[in-house]
């Protein structure tokens, strides 16, 4: 912490009663200089930085501009928000744009990084009034942490413990009214204490193609390449529903373009850029098909559970969790069950093998 903000933060800490102890000082760790005070730089960045700028999640982004406006005009602090949703499609996105739309700082932290209660402590208590605390992956918060932070959410105020037994004392800390904005990959890991103290919860779902195709275009502007409407489709359609993905494969083909072609990307461009990437024609990337040829050549089409799956591809259960089933199932290759995955028709289809009759068919919802 800077010795500017340092002097701005003391005073606050406040208990009821003049303490010479001061708990920033006692708390002061590392994990309060890795939450960034903010965005340290903005150089060449592709998110868009207010709402009026932010394409798709209409619903979500209506909702949040009513919240905002509403916040500023009663001039308080936002409610604590919770963005859910598969990684990639926006939630660090929206709580950055939050933060400039209440012109306030936003302070950045991870869950998995605040491994101690002190660690909390020391950001919680350096926060001034409006700032926004935000939190990626709060749903991996040690316990400790989360006890910490679930009355500090409602009551603004921290009761912290010092020594044990018979010299053990409390120490109440005052905190200024903050908004904290988490994001989760996977809400279900977050406790009913925790999801409670959140008075605004947001799911951000898939982006449909022609939202995607406007982001590219967006982007495309932004890196200063020439792009038609064919390309920014061919893209579109590969790219998951997801922003993340859409950008990062706009730049693959940006670097393919510029080597094999004149600059410019259109569809035949596209198309060739991708297939060296190994993203084939609906968007599914070389680990995608390895899991679903793992289903069907392994497990004779499923169930399977996700461990054997993750052994068998030697990955992460996790990672196929997180990254290769929502897609899957969202598009209806594969459908989760109580005893394991199973692998649909379209799986088959989509991977040139012959499939067994009877195999069930889920419901697809369509991104167009």
């Amino acid at each position: 912490m800077s010795d500017e903000l340092r002097a701005k933060s003391r005073g606050q800490g406040a208990s009821d009663n003049v303490h010479p102890f001061d708990l920033k000082e006692a708390f002061q760790s590392g994990a309060q200089k890795g939450a960034g005070e903010g965005v340290v730089q903005e150089e060449l960045s592709l998110r868009p930085q207010r709402l009026k700028e932010y394409i798709g999640q209409k619903q979500v982004v209506d909702s949040l501009s009513i919240a905002i406006l509403a916040a500023k005009k009663r001039q308080e602090p936002l409610d604590h928000i919770i963005f859910q949703g598969p990684p990639g499609l926006g939630k660090t996105t929206l709580a950055n744009i939050v933060a400039k739309e209440m012109e306030v700082r936003i302070h950045h932290a991870t869950g998995p990084a605040l491994e101690k209660g002190g660690d909390l402590v020391s950001i919680l208590t350096s926060l001034e009034r409006g700032d926004i605390f935000f939190i990626d992956e709060i749903h991996r918060l040690p316990k400790i942490v989360e006890e910490l932070l679930c009355p500090a959410m409602e009551d603004f105020a921290m009761d912290i413990i010092f020594d044990k037994g018979a010299n053990a004392r409390t120490y109440r800390s005052r905190l200024e009214w903050f908004t904290l904005v988490g994001a989760t990959t996977r809400s279900g890991l977050l406790s009913r204490p925790l999801r409670e103290r959140f008075g605004i919860v947001r799911e951000l779902d898939f982006y449909t193609i022609d939202e995607i195709a406007l982001i590219i275009k967006r982007s495309a502007a932004i890196l200063k390449v020439a792009i038609d409407d064919e390309g920014a489709y061919e893209i579109s359609r590969r790219s998951r529903g997801t922003p993340r993905v859409a950008n990062h494969l706009l730049k693959r083909v940006r670097d393919y373009s510029q080597v094999k072609a004149d600059g410019r990307i259109d569809g035949d461009v596209a198309q060739k850029a991708l297939g060296l990437e190994g993203v084939d024609s609906d968007g599914l990337t070389i680990l995608d098909r390895k899991f679903l040829e793992a289903i069907v050549t392994y497990y004779k089409g499923g169930p399977a559970g996700i461990e054997a799956i993750a052994a068998t591809l030697q990955e992460d259960s996790g990672t196929l969790e997180e990254l290769v089933e929502p897609f899957l199932l969202q598009r209806g290759y594969l459908i989760r069950t109580s005893s394991g995955r199973r692998a649909t028709e379209k799986a088959y289809s989509h991977l040139k093998i012959t499939p067994p009759k009877n195999l069930p068919q889920p419901q697809q919802r369509s991104l167009v």
